[in-house]
């Protein structure tokens, strides 16, 4: 198995709704932070790679609402790369607070030409960055 990248995240009282826990739309913001982490610690400067003419767009999302995560939890984010693509990569968030499962899924990414939007090969200093963090058997964390 590859490594995973984890990121920590405090609940803050806003991103719940009137039930007390997390509301479903934030999720996708919170993996959206934790990919952000992803990108600075591994790969480098985003901004660069769009100078470098490429970007990466969500092609696909979908969750799992397992349990509620609640206000001032601790939201460790992890997110394994299922597969790295010509133009694509996959990763399989799962979030938890503690060892409690509280949601999981899984994120299609493609990189694209940022001017014109159009599919583009995946640059290879960004594939040799996450190849490290491809999982070995993919499947197994569905």
């Amino acid at each position: 198995m590859g490594d995973v990248f984890t990121h920590r995240i405090r609940v803050r009282y806003s991103e719940c709704d009137a039930q007390g826990v997390v509301f479903n739309g934030q999720y996708l913001f919170l993996y959206d932070v934790a990919v952000t982490e992803l990108w600075r610690e591994v790969v480098g400067d985003y901004a660069a790679m769009i100078e470098g003419g490429h970007d990466l767009v969500v092609a696909e999302s979908r969750l799992r609402y397992r349990q509620g995560a609640r206000f001032d939890e601790l939201l460790d984010v992890s997110l394994p790369v299922a597969k790295l693509g010509t133009t694509s990569l996959v990763v399989r968030p799962e979030f938890r607070v503690g060892d409690r499962l509280i949601a999981d899924g899984e994120v299609r990414h493609v990189f694209v030409d940022p001017h014109t939007m159009a599919k583009k090969e995946m640059p290879a200093d960004v594939r040799t960055a996450l190849e490290p963090y491809v999982v070995a058997d993919a499947d197994a964390l569905s």
